[in-house]
């Protein structure tokens, strides 16, 4: 998932870059998204509510 977020904060970058600012907004939207699952399925993880085995 890390991978993804970091595939679309280059992409939102570039976009943005190339002027394409829309586009930029939504790939940027989707990283940030994707930010708030990891961050949430991290603290379910340290307080032990969720193993992943």
């Amino acid at each position: 998932m890390i991978k993804w977020i970091l595939i679309l904060l280059v992409a939102a970058a570039v976009l943005g870059l190339l002027g394409f600012g829309r586009l930029s907004g939504a790939a940027l939207s989707g990283a940030k998204l994707l930010i708030g699952i990891v961050l949430i399925l991290f603290l379910l993880m340290l307080f032990g509510i969720l193993v992943i085995a």
